[in-house]
């Protein structure tokens, strides 16, 4: 089981090489055509007069639609993307099944299930939005870490270190690597809206927007995307830091200890909140809110590999 699952690192960093190349071809030659979203939305009423029979209104608002480069080789690449995604699925099972526990116990595991999380909430927004325009910003930073994972942080599969071994541990470890997926493509899209919104505003200005900045949909979708997939992580990301307190206790007799990781956490969860916060009161929209995200995403992501790394027993073996 080992040795497969070494196979299927390899094989799953190669296939994410080849859809990283075919999502930017479409991104640079594919031709600008309208999309959709996937669904629409019913809405029901009943409205009843006096002395008459109730009535059923029924009204249907058309899915939103915006423009993004299309061509067949964008198709190829979701296909690719999917297979990779199964094979990062596999590599995980078999890992787990040649170390004889839960399959994200150290650093290495921890990036990989983190990519795997991050390709599957790309492919959701694929079909949910038509948003395959982001397989190039969700798969260039997936990569990058995929490469950090195997070449620094590999280990072998092995039993782990007794701090590590309460049940709490892969609780918290699972919800936060669900929540760290999520938000990588709510950064991923919400740094492509900042240029498509600059495009924008200087295409109001009369002025010509060329290269990819010139050819990304409307910022208004982009936009749409980044928050939803944080409304989603947030909360998870709140019981990752829930259940991680909970595990500190039973390992070390305390809930919080102000350590730089519980700090950082706390950080990324003040700013998702404010970012939340900003949207629900109107407060801050546009620009403005979504440069809170991305700061918070960037915490994120330090406190996933600077900090964790650094403090954390993650990264070893008994």
């Amino acid at each position: 089981m080992a040795s497969i699952s070494d196979t299927l690192i390899i094989t799953m960093v190669v296939t994410y090489a080849v859809g990283l190349l075919l999502f930017a071809l479409e991104a640079a030659f594919g031709r600008r055509t309208e999309i959709a979203e996937s669904r629409r939305w019913r809405r029901r009423a009943y409205r009843t007069e006096e002395g008459a029979p109730s009535e059923v209104i029924t009204t249907e608002r058309a899915a939103r639609r915006t423009t993004a480069p299309r061509n067949t080789l964008g198709r190829i690449a979701l296909f690719v993307t999917g297979a990779g995604f199964l094979f990062s699925l596999a590599q995980v099972i078999t890992r787990g099944l040649a170390a004889g526990r839960w399959p994200w116990g150290n650093m290495f595991e921890f990036i990989v299930t983190l990519c795997l999380v991050a390709v599957g909430s790309l492919l959701y927004a694929s079909w949910r939005y038509r948003a395959r325009f982001l397989g190039v910003f969700v798969l260039v930073p997936v990569l990058i870490l995929l490469g950090i994972g195997v070449r620094w942080l590999y280990v072998d599969p092995g039993p782990l270190i007794p701090a590590l071994q309460p049940y709490w541990v892969p609780i918290h470890v699972l919800a936060v690597n669900i929540a760290g997926g999520a938000s990588m493509v709510s950064g991923a899209a919400g740094i492509t809206y900042l240029v498509s919104h600059r495009a924008e505003a200087k295409r109001a200005l009369g002025e010509k927007v060329a290269g990819i900045a010139g050819r990304l949909p409307t910022s208004e979708l982009l936009d749409r995307i980044s928050h939803r997939f944080i409304l989603f992580a947030f909360p998870l990301w709140t019981f990752g830091i829930i259940a991680g307190s909970i595990w500190a206790d039973e390992a070390w007799g305390r809930f919080w200890g102000w350590d730089p990781k519980e700090v950082w956490s706390f950080i990324s969860w003040v700013i998702y909140a404010a970012y939340l916060h900003a949207r629900a009161t109107g407060g801050w929209r546009g620009p403005k809110a979504t440069w809170i995200n991305v700061i918070g995403f960037l915490t994120v992501m330090f406190n996933f590999f600077a900090v964790n790394y650094m403090f954390s027993g993650l990264h070893s073996y008994a």
